[in-house]
């Protein structure tokens, strides 16, 4: 259920700035039905976690609740609509519960505060061309949300919040014609306010000009060059409007290939990233946009090299090759798209259905949308895709957004040095020389193995294979999707088995073979030969195993075998992308240091990994280690053998139809039967108490993370008991920090807990707050653990876990990427994968007094680590 406002902050008063925000908050802290803060408890009653399924935003325009409900409770169907008619006309809005909310929404502004929020505020009037939406900011100002009276809510809730500007969609597994008479009853009262003030209908004033500016933050990473042609968006309500939105999105599609074909064939380039699309900016408005990122100290060649592949595209457009794979790319997505529309989540839909309420978009649904494009798609041209770039790069409005870090202020370039530079003449420009994609990835198909073992599982619905080279396959067939297939394999060792000197090499080698391309393949003609199709694959080379695998589909699953086979057995090295990536790792490392959340989350990754040479931040020293031959080596070591590797497939396919294409790509893997093991490097938390503080930065806010840890006996319900004291500290913390302190806006806890290579446990909490209210409120994180050590938890939180851990559960044991990770985790982990069908029995063991004896054991505070981040000075 959605409740849509065409309600935001743009019909905000001057007194109001930062209302309808506030406003959207305000509904959660009491209703005609649901005073104070019992919505959210009830719905916690009921298995709906506050923030993770209830929740809202508010934008410029709209303003959006949002309750997902199980519907096997009617009753709470019906207390779901009631809501939904609570937040539409019958909000308290108590001048008690005002003043406690006020501090919570200062505290989200907090968060939100630092070097992007400083930077978005210079260049948003000029994007915006000084419109009301540049003065209307959803988060608001300070002054106003401090010291407003109750009397502005009040106004703009009464004046804006009303039927003619709303909608109430529902979506799911409901009795259309019952739920209609359902919402009639509820939402028939409602009247609009008489006399009502006039919804003005605010634009972006297109007028022509150019614009341009200079802007720079102390904590500022990276200098970038950005230009917007600014453009009437475009509405789609007829077919000719559809048309026109295929157009524009297979011009996207082709200059995102084309740069991406560029960047890997450039030597040495001057960028980190150059991108160019069709994009919306807000509201009347779209542009196409061109941004350069730059390295450091090479702005100009940077650009030169960026603006020389669009003059390319300018001049000569793309060729026939380019068009036609990107015509059967987006094919195949809508293929896909309307094999999966029954099974396609609510979600989904209800965002469709918000388009059309908000800004008359149409929605005629996935399969006229495939049939339309089916029978169009064709007739667009080179010529056409031409015109609509001319049509956006010639637009009269043009904005130009330098960005950089204050010690560059001095050498940016000012507007007539970035026009000359537009207006330069490249040299040497030549079209793209386009080598059409292979037919096949394999010309010569691997000799196959043969299964040697075949086992049923019937409980879990598996098959159990074992292959003559030692491979081992667990079969999951499903039918949660028709169009999906994950798999995997996995296998001991990574990077424990070699040492500090060659962890860089060992940590980095998979991503940079990933990057390479395969067998005689490069990344170009590889991303040219999958195209249309659905086969992803990579290699991971983690801490303690060696993966590869991915998503595919049943038409493409033989394709992406092939792939895997190729990433298996025939990595490449690539000397031009192992330098530039180098290159831009460099710089990357060079700028990390200026934004504190980099040297913070640094500072707590060094400490939480004993101070370990592998828990170190990235540096120099740690890139110098990365050898293009090491590197190499490496990756063909972890994947020399796969007799040690497990694979697991879950999705859409028949166990008789796959088992000849596993035989062919996975029996004919080397095998050298190594039988390695990880080691344990004795790296984990540290144990004793300890305070970390980061000063860095320049806002008054203070980032803090409570790190408690330790040892424990791993076991199903073990974990089941860690994650339950976790939830239920977080439904502490909340009430506690936010709801009644209002001091912070959004408290986490969560836990995470591993077998290997010894059984421990983490839990982190985590908060933005004022410095001053630091100690304060760690305290009161402590004094919720000590409660929880003591007297245990209240029975009505331990009720809340389990049925919003029963709801959760639901949904996921219908989604192939719950039982591929689940599987996988447990082969990786030794364990018995009939554990999840005893998840329900361990549950119904979870009680008040049992997870009063794991907080003893568990949340003692013996392993305590306080890490904050202030600002310089304090």
């Amino acid at each position: 259920m959605y409740l849509i406002n065409k309600v935001g902050s743009v019909l905000e008063d001057n007194d109001q700035r930062g209302l309808a925000h506030f406003m959207e908050h305000m509904n959660f802290n009491g209703t005609k039905h649901f005073p104070r803060n019992e919505l959210v408890d009830y719905l916690q009653r009921a298995g709906v976690r506050f923030g993770a399924d209830l929740n809202a935003y508010t934008s410029f325009d709209e303003t959006v609740y949002q309750l997902p409900l199980p519907t096997d409770d009617p009753s709470l169907v019906r207390n779901g609509l009631q809501i939904m008619r609570d937040w539409a006309r019958e909000a308290l809005l108590d001048s008690v519960e005002i003043e406690k909310e006020r501090g919570v929404v200062l505290e989200e502004e907090r968060l939100g505060k630092g070097a992007g929020d400083r930077l978005a505020r210079k260049y948003f009037p000029v994007l915006l061309n000084h419109s009301r939406y540049a003065q209307r900011l959803p988060i608001g100002v300070d002054t106003v949300l401090k010291y407003f009276r109750p009397a502005a809510i009040r106004r703009f809730y009464h004046d804006w919040y009303r039927p003619d500007l709303q909608a109430l969609i529902v979506v799911g597994d409901v009795d259309v014609d019952a739920m209609e008479k359902m919402v009639r009853a509820q939402f028939g009262t409602l009247r609009n306010p008489a006399p009502g003030r006039a919804r003005v209908k605010y634009a972006i004033p297109l007028k022509g000009g150019k614009q341009f500016l200079v802007a720079t933050d102390k904590e500022n990473t990276s200098t970038s060059l950005d230009i917007y042609w600014k453009h009437p968006a475009p509405v789609v309500v007829t077919s000719a409007d559809y048309l026109g939105l295929l157009r524009r999105n297979i011009l996207n599609e082709l200059l995102q290939a084309r740069l991406s074909a560029e960047a890997y064939r450039q030597v040495d380039p001057a960028y980190g990233s150059v991108q160019a699309r069709i994009a919306g900016v807000l509201n009347n408005v779209d542009a196409f946009a061109f941004s350069v990122e730059a390295k450091k100290g090479r702005l100009e060649q940077a650009f030169a090299q960026g603006w020389s592949y669009l003059e390319k595209v300018r001049k000569f457009g793309f060729t026939q090759g380019e068009l036609d794979r990107a015509k059967q790319d987006y094919l195949r997505s809508m293929d896909r798209a309307v094999k999966e529309k029954d099974k396609t989540a609510s979600v989904h839909w209800v965002k469709e259905y918000q388009q059309l309420f908000l800004h008359g978009d149409a929605a005629p649904g996935i399969v006229w949308e495939a049939d339309f494009t089916r029978g169009h798609i064709g007739a667009i041209t080179l010529d056409a895709v031409a015109g609509v770039l001319r049509e956006y790069l010639g637009s009269a409005n043009r904005d130009v957004i330098v960005m950089g870090p204050d010690a560059e202020k001095g050498v940016l370039p000012d507007s007539f040095l970035v026009a000359r530079w537009m207006k330069g003449q490249v040299a040497d420009l030549k079209p793209w020389l386009d080598e059409g994609a292979a037919s096949s990835l394999l010309p010569v198909k691997p000799a196959p193995g043969k299964v040697v073992d075949r086992q049923t599982m019937s409980e879990l619905g598996l098959t159990l294979l074992k292959l003559d080279n030692g491979v081992s396959v667990v079969l999951k067939p499903t039918d949660f999707k028709n169009d999906e297939i994950f798999f995997q394999g996995t296998s001991a060792g990574g990077t424990s088995l070699y040492g500090d000197s060659d962890y860089d090499a060992a940590a980095d080698a998979a991503m940079l073979m990933g990057q390479f391309g395969a067998g005689s393949f490069d990344a170009v003609q590889l991303n040219d030969a999958l195209n249309g199709k659905v086969a992803r694959v990579n290699a991971i080379i983690s801490a303690r195993t060696q993966d590869i695998g991915g998503v595919t589909s049943p038409a493409d699953l033989e394709t992406a075998l092939q792939l895997m086979y190729l990433r298996f057995t025939q990595p490449r090295k690539d000397t031009l992308v192992y330098n530039n990536i180098i290159s831009r790792s460099r710089d990357a490392i060079a700028a990390r240091g200026a934004d504190p959340n980099n040297v913070f989350a640094d500072t707590m990754g060094y400490v939480l990994g004993s101070y370990a040479y592998r828990a170190s931040p990235p540096s120099l020293a740690h890139l110098q280690r990365v050898g293009l031959e090491k590197a190499y080596d490496i990756y063909r070591q972890r994947f020399a053998d796969a007799s040690g590797f497990s694979f697991v497939f879950v999705g859409s396919f028949a166990v008789d139809s796959i088992v000849p294409l596993l035989e062919r790509y996975l029996g004919s893997l080397p095998s050298l039967h190594r039988k390695e093991e990880a080691r344990d490097l004795g790296i984990h938390i540290p144990p004793g108490q300890l305070t970390k503080k980061v000063f860095m930065g320049t806002e008054n806010k203070a980032t803090v993370r409570l790190v408690i840890s330790g040892g424990y006996d791993y076991s199903p319900l073990a974990n089941l008991q860690l994650k339950a004291l976790s939830d239920i500290l977080q439904i502490k913390v909340l009430q506690h920090l936010r709801e009644e302190e209002g001091e912070v806006y959004s408290p986490s806890v969560r836990v995470s807990y591993n077998k290997n290579p010894r059984s421990r446990y983490a839990f982190v909490v985590a908060f933005g707050c004022a410095p001053a209210n630091a100690d304060g409120l760690i305290a009161g994180v402590q004094k919720e653990m000590a409660a929880l050590r003591e007297q245990g938890p209240q029975e009505e939180d331990v009720q809340k876990f389990k049925a919003a851990y029963i709801r959760e559960l639901e949904p996921l044991y219908r989604q192939n990427s719950f039982w591929f990770s689940y599987l996988l985790g447990q082969y990786q982990n030794g364990e018995d994968v009939r554990q999840v069908l005893d998840v329900q029995a361990n549950l119904e063991k979870i009680t008040a007094e049992g997870l009063r004896a794991a907080a003893q054991a568990w949340l003692k505070g013996d392993n305590f680590i306080r890490f904050e981040l202030l600002p310089e000075g304090k």
